[in-house]
């Protein structure tokens, strides 16, 4: 089974890419924001206990977080291949995540990491935002904060990987054609 993380700050295109990576590949897809959201809509007892710290505007902790991707794992053991989008976050998540993939018999295979400059990044989710509507994307302020906290909790977790020689760096700058090019060259360097 292939594992993909796929990783950048917000505003990478992220989103974009995976939808493209599963149509030509067959991966499933977990974005944790995506399965979060559905176990709050469904009101299961996890999302009960991470829908108290979305609402106060925090991160779920990392606890509930890696149990909600153990049981995705755990569910999806026939899959071709994943893209874990979103996760992980920490450091923490990314050790327990390779306990759990391990334990498995399905490591991860890659981290493809979408490298974007800071303005650019802005940009996108400015446009975003007025596209969507998303609070957290109509702000210049908060999107500066949110690819702050990316800096300094969240792409720490690419050092993570490069001693396991798992992290790729992809220029995550032109069409979304050329993006998505440039991963599936990454991908099938891998499986081959």
């Amino acid at each position: 089974m292939f594992n993909l993380v796929l990783f950048g700050p917000p505003g990478a295109g992220k989103g974009t890419q995976a939808e493209k990576l599963i149509e030509k590949y067959g991966f499933n897809h977990i974005s944790t924001g995506e399965v979060i959201r559905e176990q709050i809509r469904k009101g299961t007892e996890l999302g009960r206990s991470v829908q108290s710290y979305i609402e106060k505007g925090q991160l779920a902790p990392d606890g509930l977080v890696i149990d909600i991707i153990a049981d995705y794992v755990a569910k999806h053991k026939d899959a071709k291949g994943n893209i874990f989008d979103g996760f992980p976050r920490t450091t923490v998540q990314a050790k327990a995540f390779d306990e759990i993939m391990e334990k498995n018999s399905t490591p991860v295979s890659v981290m493809l990491s979408l490298e974007v400059p800071d303005e650019e990044l802005v940009k996108r989710l400015l446009l975003r935002g007025k596209e969507s509507g998303r609070a957290d994307d109509s702000n210049e302020g908060v999107i500066r904060d949110r690819i702050d906290v990316y800096k300094a909790q969240t792409a720490v977790v690419a050092d993570h990987y490069k001693p396991q020689g798992k992290h790729r760096a992809v220029n995550g700058l032109g069409t979304i054609d050329e993006i998505f090019g440039r991963l599936c060259q990454e991908i099938e360097s891998l499986n081959k």
